[in-house]
């Protein structure tokens, strides 16, 4: 999923920003506001946090350990500046750097945007014209300001476009840039040893057939190579994965497992030495009680017909994320996990995904809702991330890799949270 950066700035444009953030956000990318100090006089902190989804902050010393203007830096695949006002271009084309906004606005390698807005003598005024002429030779994007009704009773140059054409030029913009990830190495997960289930489990009935899911293992491959790209030593418990889907990097362990029991034995032998696991695996809730060890054919009937078969009786199977989550196998642990949900007369997915998260105990639990043609397979994923009392604090959706990508970083944020506290 892209990520955009939105820089809001003191004008009484603001409330336009609003608007431009539910467009970007309605086409399916993920965006941050960073407003400046003045920007938040103008539309609050809660309406950002609101809309976005994301946190707000507009200093370099909230969230220090996180070195979030460098974080957001590299992470960022656009930014956009609507409205921008003479302070910020002065400040942008002097490399000033007093807020967070201006601070990661030195660190970006991506494509900037700068939409600006301010009363037309200001927007004239030599000083203005020579800062636009340098952040244009240094390949910013700046969009000339509209012409019309600005505060108060002119008008004039001045007049920030509209969000429908700003977001038109960002996406343009987007378009034609390379994603974060060929741009710069993320080494954020550098040192760390995670480990990741994927694949669906399978329970025998006997030599032949078994109790199985549709899950191919995609999600939770894409989940272990994201985790190596960004630098971690990476343990795959990978329940009949197909070979072909299986990573090749040298920091990605390979255990195969086939049924639930298996795979509870092997998550928790690697869980022993992990900062984090992911439970991406769709595990069977029940196996068969017995097993034959035979095929088991059918019956004749003495009409000539076949007879019905005996009933299958289950039994249940551990709950290997609920486990981890209440015995964690290392201080600090972080333990993540996958809920595939459909709806019902009960409730929808995320009701559902909801009930599980405050039930497991998991720090995070991705919902998603899956079917024929969504969640298993190789087709798109659409997760909402929960914390363990149900509140959503991410969503991600797209390719298995965006998903994956958008998921490690708030686990990666949760673990510098723990770190922290721990120090």
């Amino acid at each position: 999923m892209p990520r955009i950066l939105l820089g809001v700035t003191g004008g009484i444009a603001a409330y336009k920003a609003a608007l431009l953030l539910r467009l970007l956000k309605e086409d399916g990318h993920r965006v941050r506001v960073v407003p400046t100090p003045s920007a938040l006089q103008f539309v609050g902190r809660p309406t950002w946090e609101a809309l976005s989804g994301e946190p707000v902050r507009t200093d370099v010393f909230s969230g220090a350990e996180e070195v979030d203007h460098v974080a957001l830096g590299r992470s960022a695949d656009l930014v956009v500046v609507a409205p921008a006002t003479a302070n910020l271009l002065a400040k942008a084309a002097a490399g000033m750097a007093d807020d967070l906004l201006t601070a990661t606005l030195l660190t970006v390698r991506c494509p900037v945007l700068i939409a600006p807005a301010m009363h037309t003598e200001m927007w004239q005024h030599p000083a203005t014209v020579a800062n636009v002429a340098t952040l244009r030779e240094r390949g910013v994007h700046v969009l000339d300001p509209d012409e019309g009704r600005l505060t108060g009773a002119d008008s004039g140059p001045g007049r920030l476009p509209e969000p429908e054409a700003v977001a038109a030029a960002a996406l343009e913009l987007l378009e034609d840039a390379p994603r974060t990830e060929a741009r710069t190495a993320r080494t954020d997960l550098a040192g760390r040893h995670v480990v990741v289930s994927a694949g669906g489990t399978r329970e025998p009935l006997d030599p032949v057939r078994f109790l199985g899911n549709r899950s191919s293992g995609r999600q939770g491959v894409a989940l272990a190579e994201s985790a190596a790209r960004r630098g971690a030593r990476v343990t795959l418990v990978a329940a009949n994965v197909a070979d072909s889907l299986l990573p090749e990097d040298p920091a990605v362990t390979v255990h195969r497992v086939e049924t639930t029991l298996e795979l509870r034995e092997a998550v928790r032998a690697a869980a022993a030495g992990a900062d984090a696991v992911v439970m991406a695996a769709a595990v069977a809730d029940f196996r068969p009680a017995g097993r034959s060890e035979h095929k088991i054919k059918k019956a004749p009937a003495g009409d000539g017909s076949t007879a019905e078969p005996e009933p299958i009786r289950l039994t249940t199977n551990p709950d290997i994320l609920a486990e981890l989550a209440a015995d964690r196998l290392r201080p600090g642990q972080l333990v993540v996990g996958f809920a595939a949900e459909t709806g019902d007369g009960t409730g929808d997915a995320l009701s559902h995904g909801r009930d599980k998260a405050r039930r497991k105990g998991a720090d995070l639990l991705a919902v998603n809702q899956v079917g024929a043609t969504q969640g298993f397979g190789d087709v798109p994923n659409d997760v909402t991330v929960l914390d363990r009392a149900g509140e959503v604090v991410a969503r991600a959706a797209g390719t298995k890799t965006e998903v994956a990508d958008a998921l490690w970083t708030s686990v990666v944020e949760r673990l510098r949270q723990a770190s922290t506290i721990d120090r």
